[in-house]
């Protein structure tokens, strides 16, 4: 039963995929009968997942395409907990993009989405369920190349096109990393299977270095992390809600899928993923704060997140290797329940951010405000995944978070100094990007949906239909259970953790609302009074007086300067040759792309020349053709000696 539901949905997101491809017609009956599929195998997927993350490991052979070379699943408890986020908000996306495909140009192209879509979901469900390294590749590819043809829906767009290139390139780099892990792996096994039992430390590092750089990438830890903004930016919002809630998250679990079963941690492993953590949690957070971009600013908060996670996965190796088990599986728990709630709360956020910008028509928040009245579902919606990512009581980011200081408090535990210190000014770090998420969000929730609209479109924006409500409503009511019932939860799920019940919390919370809103009702006027907002004299202020998102970002450009390492420009020109007269200027302030810069251009570069001198090199005669194949030729027969 369980495996024919598992197979089941996968069954039907192939059956989806074909259909949005071969009834490509133009009707768009097609992909909503597409999107349908999608939901039904979600759901498949999930009722096939809970018996297994509740019972007993499975096994599923699917193909054996010849000896030793199979398709083959493995779903335990860690893979189960995967298929079942990758459905859930597979589910929601689904649903929503029943409304948001009509915005789409066309119904061809909302074809050739949902279809490639289905392949997505079905591909990263694959990956987390292989058994083998054959299987990890076959569907990390096939994940990599649908989310290239997803993003670049829109490949007319100069923007996209440029996005295209960072994510074509960089995502094919971590495939190239991951094969190589693949080969060591088969060279060391005399198999495709995921194990490495006996390798000498030197080749358990090796493995663990390429696997950290091929999921770093997938996952967008600071400094591999730039294709991610540039693709969440270009893609359609459904597209980004999957890519930013799920496929971090299935680079999350190969991370901890290698550490925790394939290969045997050292400490160092744990620091270097734990000092990588910090820096992209802290970047991350402080270049979301200077964009006015919304789904920009979204995706440098996911950046921040996985910085999060990984603060986690780095605790849990460090207190493993000192033998501190239950610290070690607290970290570890910590750093699964924030994948979880990040993939619940940033889905939300991009798929109201997607609503929003369809509704103005931009992208950009200068442009929006005043959405409260005009969108107040959307609103409602938005700000629940707001307070959640803000780590706020009692929803679910809060939870999460609270795990991951306490896992940090307890390091009074171990014995040597240095780590002792190393961990608490993380932690001093941790505390400081919460903090300044909580203040990015002020600021994006502020600038879309609160005072006076800043455009025209801003003005005459309407809510948008059910479909697109009910999607992100689902993730809204799961950030309020995960929040309220995390300890039944747990318990369920076979782990306890000292953790505060916040059912009682919320229980409070909603008496004191109720006795608010009561006492409000009871004692308030009964009719309101309704005049002119006094404003420093102004009697009909303008949304030219309202404080903008540059303005509100100005103090944290003050104290991060040396970060963002902002430049300012000023050309003026003169009526006369004294420059007493002023005739006209322009200036503007841009921040330093340290990564464009310092890192990308200059390695850009160094390629750009290597393939000119390859260019010139063949630019020979036939001899001398004959001559470097023969040379190429040698040094591979010797590469591959020295490997085996």
């Amino acid at each position: 039963m369980t495996a024919g539901l598992l197979l089941g949905g996968g069954g039907l997101l192939l059956a989806a995929a074909l259909t949005g491809i071969v009834l490509n017609h133009g009707r768009k009956k097609v992909w909503q009968a597409v999107l349908w599929l999608i939901i039904t195998a979600a759901v498949c997927l999930i009722c096939g997942s809970l018996p297994v993350f509740f019972g007993s490991p499975l096994d599923i052979l699917l193909w054996s395409i010849a000896p030793g070379l199979d398709i083959a699943f493995h779903f335990d408890h860690l893979a189960s907990f995967f298929v079942i986020i990758i459905s859930l908000i597979s589910l929601c996306v689904a649903i929503y993009s029943l409304g948001y495909n009509h915005h789409l140009s066309s119904n061809e192209r909302a074809n050739l989405l949902s279809a490639v879509m289905s392949v997505f979901i079905l591909s990263m469900v694959g990956v987390v369920a292989s058994a083998n390294t054959f299987s990890l590749l076959f569907f990390w590819e096939i994940m990599a190349l649908s989310s290239f043809f997803l993003m670049m829906n829109d490949y007319q767009g100069v923007f996209t096109q440029r996005a295209g290139v960072y994510y074509f390139v960089l995502t094919q780099l971590s495939t190239v990393f991951l094969m190589m892990m693949a080969v060591v792996m088969y060279i060391q096994n005399g198999s495709f299977e995921l194990s490495l039992d006996g390798a000498p430390s030197g080749i358990q590092s090796f493995v663990f270095i390429l696997a950290f750089l091929a999921f770093g990438i997938k996952a967008g830890i600071i400094p591999l992390h730039k294709w991610l903004p540039y693709a969440h930016s270009a893609s359609p919002s459904n597209v980004s809600a999957l890519m930013s809630g799920v496929m971090l998250k299935v680079a999350v679990y190969g991370l901890v899928r290698f550490l925790t079963d394939i290969l045997s941690p050292e400490i160092w492993w744990g620091v270097s993923i734990l000092l990588l953590g910090m820096i992209s949690a802290l970047l991350g957070i402080i270049y979301a704060f200077k964009e006015h971009d919304l789904k920009m600013l979204l995706a440098f908060c996911s950046i921040e997140n996985i910085g999060i996670i990984m603060m986690g996965i780095g605790l849990y190796v460090i207190f493993g290797c000192y033998g501190l088990d239950t610290m070690a599986m607290l970290a570890l728990g910590a750093a699964l329940f924030h994948s979880l709630n990040h993939a619940i709360f940033k889905s939300l956020l991009f798929m109201t951010a997607g609503s929003v910008v369809i509704a103005v028509g931009d992208r950009n928040i200068e442009k929006m405000g005043g959405l409260v009245k005009l969108m107040p579902y959307t609103t409602v919606i938005f700000l629940v995944g707001a307070v959640s990512i803000s780590a706020l009581p009692p929803f679910n980011g809060f939870m999460s978070e609270l795990m991951l200081f306490e896992s940090f408090f307890q390091s009074f535990s171990l014995a040597e100094s240095s780590i002792k210190i190393l961990l608490f000014s993380v932690l001093a770090i941790l505390a400081l990007t919460s903090a300044l998420a909580a203040a990015c969000f002020v600021k994006a929730f502020g600038e879309v949906f609160l005072a006076m609209p800043r455009s025209q479109e801003a003005a005459s924006a309407k809510e948008v239909s059910k479909s697109m409500i009910i999607g992100p409503a689902i993730l809204a009511v799961a950030c309020l259970v995960l929040g309220l019932f995390t300890v039944p939860i747990f318990e369920m799920a076979g782990y306890s953790f000292d953790l505060p019940d916040m059912s009682l919390v919320g229980l409070v919370l909603v008496i004191f609302g109720v006795l608010v809103f009561g006492m409000v009702r009871l004692f308030s006027p009964r009719e309101s009074r309704r005049s002119e907002t006094w404003a420093c004299g102004y009697i009909r202020p303008t949304p030219r007086f309202e404080y903008t998102a540059a303005g509100f970002a100005e103090p944290l450009f003050q104290i991060f300067r040396l970060i963002y390492r902002t430049r300012h420009y000023n050309e003026r020109s003169y009526e006369d040759n004294q420059q007493a007269i002023f005739k006209q200027g322009k200036s503007a302030i841009h921040t330093l792309k340290f990564f464009d810069e310092y890192i990308y251009l200059p390695i850009a570069g160094l390629f750009g020349r290597i393939s000119r001198y390859v260019s010139r090199l063949q630019d020979v005669d036939l001899g001398s053709h004959i001559l470097y194949s023969f040379i190429t030729v040698l040094l591979v027969i010797l590469a591959a000696r020295w490997l085996w």
